[in-house]
């Protein structure tokens, strides 16, 4: 379904990812972890085609994406969705028109110009709004929401595209413990009801454990670790995060102290 090999990522004379190689052979909710700084939001942005690669290739369904050009990219970023930490809405839009620009890609520029939708395409959004437990926002500013409510308009915007595979970076980091198991239980919800793929970039161990049948570690550029979360244990997340770290950005103490004898909760 999904394979990547030999990914690579080069700014000037540092290698952001270095050789990547995944294969998904179904849909997954696949978590990322590792450092600030270990190629996390760099290799989805080039699974996105947000940034190309310097070296490697992307396959999605036997499709070559590595090196996609003009409409063919952007059809390509149409089945792909990107969800961003920091929710990329246009704060004075109202909420639904927000989730209708999922559809900015298959739409004429004379519409586009226009802020026109078909009543379809706007029945959709508020369908997809409702799922999420927000439709009763639709008609507010985005900027007048929570940053959980911000968030989950974002997930709609990105199902209005109906992609195969949806790519989040670091969706919860700005969000309180509430809002982000929300957020996580949302994406969970959809990869298990719809049968798309999720890849999420994440801080937290804990987090990666509970939502993801996959878990991908990272460190300086490089995977590290691929494996089940019953397979993170304390000796896997130090390959991670560096042996002899706090683990500060991974997961508190008391989570580092017992990965090995917790039980999966997704």
């Amino acid at each position: 379904m999904l394979e990547i090999t030999d990914l690579t990522k080069h700014f000037g004379v540092n290698t952001a990812v270095d050789t990547a190689n995944i294969s998904v052979p179904e849909a997954k909710m696949i978590g990322i972890i590792g450092r600030s700084g270990a190629g996390k939001s760099t290799l989805l942005r080039m699974l996105n085609r947000l940034s190309d690669a310097s070296a490697g290739s992307i396959v999605f369904e036997g499709q070559d994406v590595t090196n996609l050009k003009g409409a063919a990219r952007r059809e390509w970023q149409s089945r792909c969705a990107m969800i961003f930490q920091q929710f990329n809405l246009v704060p004075r839009m109202d909420v639904v028109s927000n989730v209708l620009h999922g559809t900015l890609n298959r739409r004429s520029t004379l519409a586009t110009m226009f802020n026109l939708y078909p009543q379809t395409d706007i029945h959709k959004a508020i369908e997809i709004l409702d799922r999420l437990g927000i439709a009763e926002q639709a008609p507010k500013r985005a900027e007048a929401l929570s940053g959980g409510q911000q968030q989950r308009v974002a997930i709609a915007r990105a199902l209005m595209q109906d992609p195969k595979i949806i790519l989040a970076d670091e969706p919860i980091a700005s969000l309180d413990p509430m809002n982000a198991q929300i957020v996580m239980q949302s994406l969970r919800q959809i990869h298990e009801e719809d049968g798309r793929m999720v890849i999420a970039n994440l801080h937290t161990l804990d987090t990666a454990r509970r939502y993801c049948d996959r878990v991908i570690g990272m460190r300086d550029g490089r995977i590290v670790f691929d494996g089940t979360p019953e397979q993170l244990t304390t000796v896997a997340a130090r390959d991670i995060y560096g042996a002899g770290d706090d683990f500060s950005e991974a997961a508190t103490s008391t989570e580092i102290e017992t990965l090995d004898r917790q039980p999966e909760l997704a």
